[in-house]
């Protein structure tokens, strides 16, 4: 399930990094990019908040596939099932936000979608492999190597 977890996070990841690269497309035929909040930064101290959030948002799931190489416990796996509970309540009010605002890229829609999936995919094999550790500990001897 270690390698399931990872591909899984791994496509989440290639995902959502295109999701940002298309909403960047525009800038290369001429169009502009401004979000449609009316907010126009002048200077990037304005939107470092953002820039740190987005990092964040970015590296918690590196480090919690590099945690899944290293760390077996029951207890990093009920962190782990609840980190992808959470970035799916973020998904789904993505999508809703990227449906709400107009005008409403339907390609942004698509993709949000399949992130979503891809992230429901991540909770249910998140969960088997959480549930698979109180096998494990009720059979002495056996040793986990993913």
């Amino acid at each position: 399930m270690a390698d399931q977890l990872i591909a899984l996070w791994t496509v989440f990841l290639l995902g959502t990094l295109f999701h940002t690269q298309l909403a960047l497309i525009p800038l290369f035929h001429g169009l502009s990019v401004l979000a449609p909040h009316g907010h126009v930064a002048t200077g990037i101290s304005e939107i470092a908040s953002v820039l740190w959030l987005m990092l964040a948002f970015f590296i918690v799931p590196l480090m919690a596939m590099v945690g899944i190489c290293f760390f077996d416990s029951r207890l990093y796996r009920l962190a782990h099932l609840w980190l992808t509970l959470i970035y799916s309540v973020l998904n789904v009010a993505h999508l809703v936000v990227d449906i709400s605002i107009p005008p409403v890229a339907w390609y942004q829609v698509a993709l949000m979608a399949w992130l979503v999936v891809v992230g429901l995919g991540l909770n249910g094999v998140a969960y088997r492999w959480f549930k698979a550790s109180r096998r494990q500990s009720h059979q002495p001897g056996w040793q986990s190597t993913h």
